[in-house]
């Protein structure tokens, strides 16, 4: 039995899903008060905002894949 993959296509790039996730967190962390919670908000919010580096930078035009 083979499993049909679910092929969706995205109508927001990637960086902009990042953004918003990461616009997303930066709100509940605004609000949270100093703690446990809060802290793995940020931790969250700082991978966030790494991931969107990186894609932002593997999508520049200056980078150019081996050949």
């Amino acid at each position: 039995m083979t499993k049909t993959r679910n092929r969706t296509k995205r109508t927001i790039p990637l960086t902009g899903r990042l953004a918003a996730f990461a616009e997303g967190l930066r709100s509940k962390v605004e609000v949270l008060p100093p703690g446990p919670a809060r802290d793995e908000l940020v931790k969250k919010l700082h991978s966030a905002k790494t991931a969107e580096t990186i894609e932002e930078w593997a999508q520049s035009p200056g980078f150019q894949p081996p050949r």
